[in-house]
């Protein structure tokens, strides 16, 4: 069994600590009905927010403006986190486990203030385990930028190269990779596991509660 050995452990929101697929869901109902077009199967759905952190078109699946279509779904999409998004089971578990020995930190892509993505972890009883947070908002260019993993571990008082990044998404390893942190990716979220293997992670897993499984702490 791969055991990685780290001193903070800086992991991503959407797909790794909660599950998004419904509000990801919801923003695309409501942005294809809002630019009069019928909604695509859940799968394709899907693609929208794998394919925007990607900076992928969108032409195959969004038709008409797409300025207007974005428009739509980013503001619906941050209307319902609160109420669409769910922990992963067991994640409190996990995180309490690995707060005991390790510093945790919050990266996420989402383009809000800090308080809302706060507030949204006190909903779910998540906020103590963190002890810093970073959101799009706070940096100038975002993940697969290293940038806001290097914020995190600056705020965390750590080496980057005794950390690991864990997430679900190629940036999030591309991120960790630049960064020159141990990257873990999860099964959890929008990424296939033929997609990551390309990346190279360090490791991958199922999800967050099997990385106390994986984890060595330095002291």
């Amino acid at each position: 069994m791969t055991k990685l050995n780290v001193r903070g452990i800086l992991f991503d929101l959407d797909g790794t600590i909660v599950d998004s697929k419904a509000a990801y869901l919801e923003a695309a109902r409501t942005a294809y009905q809002a630019t009069g077009q019928d909604m695509p199967e859940a799968r394709t759905a899907l693609e929208i927010p794998k394919r925007l952190e990607q900076k992928l078109p969108l032409s195959d699946i969004v038709a008409g403006d797409l300025q207007t279509f974005l428009d739509v779904y980013l503001k619906r999409y941050y209307e319902v986190t609160m109420e669409k998004t769910k922990p992963f089971p067991n994640i409190q578990n996990a995180l309490t486990n690995l707060s005991r020995k390790a510093k945790l930190a919050l990266i996420t892509m989402r383009f809000v203030a800090k308080a809302d993505v706060v507030k949204e972890l006190e909903h779910f009883n998540l906020a103590g385990y963190f002890a810093h947070v970073v959101t799009a908002m706070d940096t100038h260019k975002p993940k697969p930028s290293p940038e806001a993993l290097i914020k995190a571990v600056t705020a965390l008082d750590i080496d980057i190269c005794a950390c690991v990044i864990v997430g679900d998404s190629v940036s999030d390893v591309r991120a960790g990779k630049a960064a020159g942190a141990l990257t873990v990716a999860v099964l959890s979220g929008l990424f296939s596991r033929e997609e990551l293997v390309r990346e190279k992670p360090d490791l991958i897993i199922e999800g967050v509660t099997d990385l106390p499984n994986h984890i060595n702490f330095l002291k």
